[in-house]
């Protein structure tokens, strides 16, 4: 069940049913549907504007209309090493690729990939902020958490041109 304050939609989506929190000045969670389920499933839609907001951004995102969002994103758990890596993913653009490597480059945490991948894995606003658009070294997909998994992501990186090897 969802916090009182907390708002809660569900909208569909090319690759699912989306899931999103809330608490009024931020998008706190992004969900994407994973063998037919949702985090929230049990909980009763709670709509808000901001809400409202962020269902029009992803929608027009989907469309193809849009490649950046304005909904301001606030996740409420992670540690401080997953929050500068999720700040980094904020800072890619649509179409944009990187590295885990060279998001570990830019920490100035050479050599940390693997924990920069378990950081990306745990990024709860998937899409408002960008971990589809991490791929290995050269190029290949090497996970994704989100929805389906691969199938998820080859889907996002297609939809934004972005270049990948399975």
């Amino acid at each position: 069940m969802i916090s009182i304050e907390t708002s809660l939609i569900r909208l569909p989506s090319p690759i699912g049913r989306l899931e999103l929190t809330s608490d009024g000045e931020s998008i706190l969670s992004l969900s994407i549907e994973r063998d037919g389920h949702l985090p929230l499933e049990a909980s009763a839609e709670a709509p808000s504007p901001l809400l409202a907001q962020a269902a029009r951004e992803l929608t027009e995102y989907f469309a193809g209309t849009r490649t950046s969002f304005d909904v301001p994103v606030r996740p409420r758990q992670g540690t401080a090493f997953q929050k500068d890596v999720w700040a980094r993913l904020a800072a890619l653009g649509f179409g944009d690729v990187t590295s885990y490597g060279e998001v570990a480059r830019s920490l100035e945490k050479p050599g940390s990939g693997r924990a920069v991948g378990g950081a990306i894995g745990a990024n709860p606003v998937p899409i408002l902020v960008g971990c589809h658009r991490v791929l290995a070294a050269d190029g290949r997909i090497t996970g994704y958490s989100g929805g389906s998994g691969i199938p998820t992501k080859v889907w996002l990186l297609d939809h934004e041109g972005i270049e990948h090897r399975s």
